[in-house]
């Protein structure tokens, strides 16, 4: 680089005898040198500067693509997640109503069944009740008999006599006598 500013020092110094020159001073230099440095800068640095620039945007679109790619493979998770929550919402839903249905089912199950005991309790109660008021009216009838059959008896000891005592003996084993026969 030294080599390159020697060169243009060494050309400033040149005679200046109507002859064309650079003029190195930067603070001095006019429009034309400005020109010329901008118009080599751009005629050099475009190339460069396009190759940057077209790197860029490759790198930029590359980058829109994937993104849209993710994107839609995103999108397309999303409806395929939704899809899905739509199923276990209904399977949700439908063992929600199966579960209620059952629950009602065994409710009223229970309930006939309730009934049907109950019922069946009642009947053996008042069966039972049946029972216990007929025995209960066999036993009285049979104290009323005893005592009806002990009242007779004494009755009959003090005012029978040994004859007719024999003779009601006498008649009540020919009537049990054919009772037996019967059988």
């Amino acid at each position: 680089m030294k080599n390159v500013t020697h060169s243009f020092v060494f050309l400033a110094h040149w005679p200046s005898a109507g002859s064309f020159g650079l003029n190195t001073d930067i603070l001095a230099t006019n429009l034309i040198n400005l020109t010329v440095v901008i118009g080599v800068l751009i005629f050099f640095g475009k190339g460069v500067l396009k190759d940057l620039l077209d790197n860029r945007k490759q790198r930029i679109l590359s980058t829109i693509r994937n993104s849209e790619e993710l994107r839609r493979g995103t999108v397309e998770q999303l409806e395929k997640a939704r899809i899905r929550l739509q199923k276990v919402q209904l399977e949700a839903d439908e063992y929600r109503i199966n579960g209620y249905s059952e629950i009602e089912r065994e409710k009223a199950n229970l309930i006939n069944a309730t009934s049907i005991s109950l019922e069946q309790l009642e009947k053996s109660k008042n069966e039972t009740l049946y029972f216990e008021k007929q025995r209960a009216m066999n036993q009285v009838r049979q104290r009323v008999f005893q005592q009806a059959v002990q009242g007779a008896l004494g009755t009959l000891n003090s005012c029978l006599n040994t004859e007719l005592h024999f003779r009601t003996i006498r008649a009540n084993i020919g009537i049990l006598g054919a009772m037996e026969w019967k059988r």
